[in-house]
């Protein structure tokens, strides 16, 4: 199979001064007078900074490759540089076939001319002749949904039509590698599905698309494989949930099951220890990726050694900001308010379809005797899930693709009365 993009120990290093953080592309005769007066070298002093660092990777023709990581990791670094915006410190990357990127609003758009130049501009910035846009002309206005205005210059142009316009010339003006951020975050849930969509088109096509994304679903959705990245270096490279269970969780395995088979390092007491966690979809299967519609299931395996005690199996949901979401206790009636005698337990409690908000979860699992109340084991971070939202229209958030804060997304009854003016 073909190589599309070859990186070896791609490294880019920015120097980050006094003078640098003004957040200006130069230093004016005022900048050098004032800084001189401040004295004593402060506007030399400087920090460097590594956003990439020994960055290597092989991509193959066709493949769809999502790159992860979170904010800082180097991600859009990346992409600038292999879409030759950025010049590498260090390394070397080879890119074979055409190169269409869509990185931030309005990228390589001009704002004097109207959305029907600026098409023509970029296909000629790809090195396209005029025929082979026209032929794409219509499909490219049509998608972007711009009709009524590709006359207009693009300088009045909301966000969105940008988004719509940009993605449209970069992904039908038929590059051998489409390289795209988290830009689309800009268009409605609508426009957003339309897209994904289009890239699943365009590797189906046998193209290679490298797509930046913090939505966990669209990586998992669109993407075979994806690469990690964490301070400007490879964390992980290889199978997407492989992958997005090592972003989400603390190392290579999965991050839904844990087991303790040796009761010398098991959490616990005297009366019972933990032998085992885990998270269940609606399936029944353990799984770290949860659809938001769906249920998922909290295991808790204990064995109870010293019976004659009443028990209280508990745990606790915290998200990625460490906030507790909620405390759940076993109310099961069969044992609630009972002794136990000896022997091995295992108590499951399931948490709603669209309950919990989209993000990481961890879970605490826990185990109190209460008469005398004396706290066996408290194993904090001991599984952990993502639960991913739909772009479907049939979650909490409905239409709205952008954030939504809150710890939970309950769907909930809304009435609305109507009178009309007089």
């Amino acid at each position: 199979m073909q190589y599309a993009i070859r990186a070896r120990d791609l490294a880019k290093q920015y120097r980050i001064g006094a003078i640098k953080q003004r957040n200006v592309g130069y230093i004016t005769l005022r900048d050098a007078i004032v800084e001189r007066l401040r004295g004593r070298g402060g506007a030399s002093a400087t920090t460097e900074l590594w956003a990439l660092d020994g960055v290597s990777f092989d991509i193959h023709q066709g493949e769809v490759v999502g790159i992860i990581g979170r904010n800082g990791a180097g991600k859009s670094t990346l992409l600038k540089v292999l879409s030759r915006i950025t010049e590498p410190t260090r390394g070397r990357a080879e890119l074979y076939g055409r190169v269409a990127s869509l990185l931030e609003v309005g990228t390589g758009f001009h704002p004097e001319l109207t959305g029907r130049e600026n098409i023509y501009l970029n296909g000629a910035i790809l090195g396209m002749r005029k025929r082979e846009i026209d032929r794409n002309f219509d499909a490219i206005v049509h998608f972007a949904e711009v009709e009524k205005f590709i006359d207009t210059p693009v300088k009045f142009y909301s966000s969105g039509m940008y988004v719509r316009l940009a993605f449209a010339v970069a992904a039908h003006l038929e590059p051998e590698i489409l390289i795209v951020d988290e830009v689309l975050a800009v268009g409605d849930a609508r426009f957003q599905k339309k897209c994904l969509n289009k890239m699943q088109d365009v590797g189906q096509q046998g193209r290679t698309v490298l797509f930046v994304s913090h939505s966990m679903q669209s990586i998992l959705r669109m993407c075979q494989r994806a690469i990690l990245l964490n301070q400007g270096k490879v964390i992980a490279d290889g199978p997407a949930q492989q992958v997005v269970s090592v972003y989400l969780g603390k190392g290579a395995h999965s991050i839904a099951e844990r087991v303790w088979p040796d009761r010398k390092t098991a959490p616990g007491g005297e009366v019972a220890y933990l032998q085992a966690v885990r998270v269940r979809d609606s399936d029944g299967d353990v799984a770290d990726t949860i659809d938001i519609r769906t249920p998922v299931t909290i295991e808790l395996e204990f064995v109870v050694v010293s019976g004659g005690y009443i028990l209280m199996p508990h745990i606790r949901l915290y998200n990625d900001d460490n906030v507790a979401v909620f405390t759940s206790l076993d109310l099961d009636p069969t044992w609630r308010r009972r002794p136990r005698p000896p022997g091995r337990y295992r108590a499951q409690v399931t948490i709603p379809g669209n309950f919990l908000a989209e993000g990481s979860f961890y879970v605490e699992a826990a185990l109190t005797t209460l008469e005398p109340p004396v706290k066996q084991f408290a194993e904090r971070d001991a599984v952990a899930f993502q639960v991913i939202d739909s772009l479907d229209g049939d979650t909490a958030r409905g239409d709205w693709a952008g954030s939504l804060s809150g710890v939970v997304r309950p769907i909930l009854p809304w009435t609305t009365t109507y009178e009309p003016l007089v």
